[in-house]
């Protein structure tokens, strides 16, 4: 992985953990994923001109993509019901880095020299310490964790199917483009379903933070997913969820909360696998 391709995933985790950051502005989790995928969609929707249309292939990858990325949202919404956001975000964003890399080797024959297992072994590992934020493992809750964990698989998946969808297409752009309308309209068409026109219509008043979050979005997952046909899914999936650690910092930093020995010796882990990672 070249330096470039390395910082620009790095920028693209900052951006995620800043979408974020920026979301939680009083809606349910549902209707704020639905403000901010629907934003992107309608960013992305007049770019799509200045792209040509994908290959026949490509929309099997984006049409799997979409419904991972619908499940995604789903099963995050119902973890964050039953978790804080602070516990749930680092299990299922950690965890997904170890099942890509595992899937990547067995079904995509994707494999990785030894420090990069390493490297993305610590980071997880970190990532889940930062969890737990110096409690005891049961003290995460277990109602939490398995919804977390299924989040986590939905991450995986998705993160794979874009990969591979994108090394198909004939514009990693416009593979980003195309996904980010269908999935906004998705989950615009799901919302409407199944909570009627009243959920979309309590989004309005936030349109500016789910604009900025949209916009942030699309360019953090856009950025993995021109990375992913440049390099190891397994390893720029990895690097993204060093969001977790930039999420932390700007909580202590923006947000005036503690910095537990916990979160610091979490935040150490996490840099070390990025180095190691780096390094290889």
């Amino acid at each position: 992985m070249t330096a470039g391709i390395f910082l620009a995933i790095l920028a693209g985790a900052l951006m995620h953990a800043g979408w974020n950051a920026i979301v939680k502005i009083g809606l349910d989790r549902l209707n704020t994923l639905t403000l901010v995928a629907g934003a992107a969609g309608l960013v992305s929707l007049p770019l799509l001109v200045f792209f040509p249309l994908p290959p026949a292939v490509t929309w099997t990858w984006m049409a799997a993509s979409v419904l991972l990325h619908v499940g995604y949202n789903l099963g995050l919404a119902k973890a964050y019901e039953l978790g804080d956001f602070g516990l749930v975000y680092p299990i299922a964003r950690g965890t997904a880095p170890l099942l890509t890399a595992v899937i990547g080797i067995l079904v995509v024959g994707e494999y990785l020299a030894p420090a990069e297992l390493a490297g993305i072994l610590v980071l997880v590992a970190g990532v889940w310490l930062m969890a737990a934020r110096g409690k005891s493992p049961s003290s995460i809750g277990a109602t939490a964790v398995v919804p977390a964990l299924i989040t986590s698989m939905f991450i995986s998946g998705y993160s794979l199917s874009d990969g591979l969808g994108a090394r198909s297409s004939q514009s990693a752009i416009g593979y980003t483009l195309w996904l980010f309308v269908l999935d906004g309209l998705s989950m615009v068409a799901l919302t409407l379903l199944w909570r009627g026109k009243g959920a979309l219509t309590a989004t309005l008043p936030y349109w500016r933070a789910g604009l900025l979050g949209g916009l942030l979005s699309l360019g953090s997952y856009g950025i993995a997913i021109w990375a992913m046909t440049k390099a190891p899914i397994a390893l720029v999936a990895a690097l993204r969820e060093s969001s977790v650690l930039f999420a932390a910092l700007i909580s202590v930093a923006l947000l005036g909360e503690p910095l537990r020995w916990s979160r610091g010796l979490a935040a150490l882990m996490i840099a070390g696998g990025i180095m190691l990672m780096r390094l290889a």
